[in-house]
């Protein structure tokens, strides 16, 4: 309920802020990244609509393999039987994300137990922080981030768990739905080595183990043998989406290049939330957040201010590294619950406003 009701009260701000600009808020829900989904779910990867192109306005057979078959698959699945057109797909895709995020808020919970010094009053914070995030907007739209979400939530539950078999067949999927599940294939597979080396738990962490890498080391193949070239995913990134890994140099020169002129709302945010990570991540070190949370967090922190591309979306590429929010959620959890319900709500009442500001009035893809 408390996920739910962050996100139906983002979705009001957004129907004031699409009245207010005179922009549609279906259209608003259902552009950028979902436009994409939507597409390859219609025709697969052969037959997406002419009209999506990339970064540079261009389009070649392989431009849609940048976008992992997971989620528009389970969009198709979904509206075949209830006819397969495209308002059956729009139901699909968003079913499938308001789902998605209820069951990574359940797992959110179980993370809140979990962790040192942690409970169920944690977890619950924990989730309201997550529906809260400044970019929390993609929650509710058509993008990937709330199915990979969940999957990588309960993966890392079920490490914490030792439950190895579950946590690899959780991170398999999660690989087939964003390249994010590099850090969890790192952090998953690290854990389960380590309990190999360990000796513990018998067969299972080397089971686990070798689930692990399935998803996302599957389909890079798949996508190497479309484009015959081994590291074809990449070169289709840095070509369509001048995305490649160059250390940070990208987003540092971003940062100091908005902070030396007049700042938009949408630049100063971003900055803001990469700041932020960067000092929740030696929060969590200090609180010994088990480590491989921080594995996962610290690679998709690294994964994204690392990567050149579009500047505007990096903090939605930081969706996924909620677990940067536990030592936030640790500490409120400790407060008064009068304090704790008027944070969480002031931060649902700017962070709605900003999700609602980045479809309607920024003019870029977020």
């Amino acid at each position: 309920m408390i996920y739910l009701g962050i996100r139906e009260f983002g979705l009001l701000v957004l129907s004031w802020m699409s009245y207010q600009t005179h922009f549609p808020m279906g259209q608003a829900l259902t552009s950028w990244d979902a436009d994409w989904y939507l597409g390859i779910a219609a025709g697969g990867y052969d037959n997406v609509p002419a009209r999506l192109v990339d970064a540079y306005s261009q389009r070649s057979p392989e431009t849609p393999l940048a976008f992992f078959p997971g989620y528009p698959k389970l969009i198709n699945y979904l509206a075949a039987p209830l006819g397969g057109t495209h308002n059956a797909r729009l139901f699909a895709a968003f079913t499938i994300t308001i789902v998605a995020g209820l069951f990574c808020a359940y797992a959110l919970v179980r993370l809140g137990r979990l962790v040192p010094g942690g409970s169920t009053r944690t977890g619950l914070i924990l989730v309201a922080l997550f529906a809260a995030a400044p970019m929390s907007i993609v929650l509710v739209m058509p993008y990937s981030e709330a199915l990979f979400c969940a999957f990588a939530a309960w993966s890392l539950v079920w490490v914490l768990e030792r439950n190895w078999v579950l946590a690899g067949l959780a991170c398999t999927c999660a690989g087939l739905v964003r390249p994010t599940a590099a850090a969890l294939v790192l952090a998953v597979g690290l854990a389960a080595l380590v309990a190999v080396v360990k000796r513990q738990d018998g067969w299972r962490p080397w089971a686990g183990g070798l689930l692990v890498p399935l998803g996302f080391f599957g389909y890079l193949g798949w996508v190497a043998v479309q484009t015959g070239s081994l590291f074809g995913y990449f070169e289709l990134q840095a070509r369509g989406w001048d995305s490649r890994f160059d250390g940070g140099l990208a987003t540092a020169r971003f940062a100091l290049d908005a902070l030396t002129r007049q700042l938009s709302v949408f630049e100063g945010v971003t900055i803001l939330v990469i700041l932020a990570s960067i000092a929740l991540v030696v929060i969590g070190f200090r609180m010994k957040v088990p480590w491989p949370l921080m594995v996962f967090a610290l690679g998709v922190l690294l994964m994204d201010l690392g990567s050149n591309g579009m500047m505007a979306s990096k903090a939605r590429l930081l969706m996924p590294a909620f677990v940067l929010l536990i030592p936030i959620a640790v500490g409120l959890a400790k407060r008064r619950t009068a304090t704790v319900v008027t944070t969480l709500t002031g931060l649902a009442v700017v962070t709605s406003w900003f999700g609602a500001y980045s479809l309607t009035v920024w003019s870029w893809a977020i």
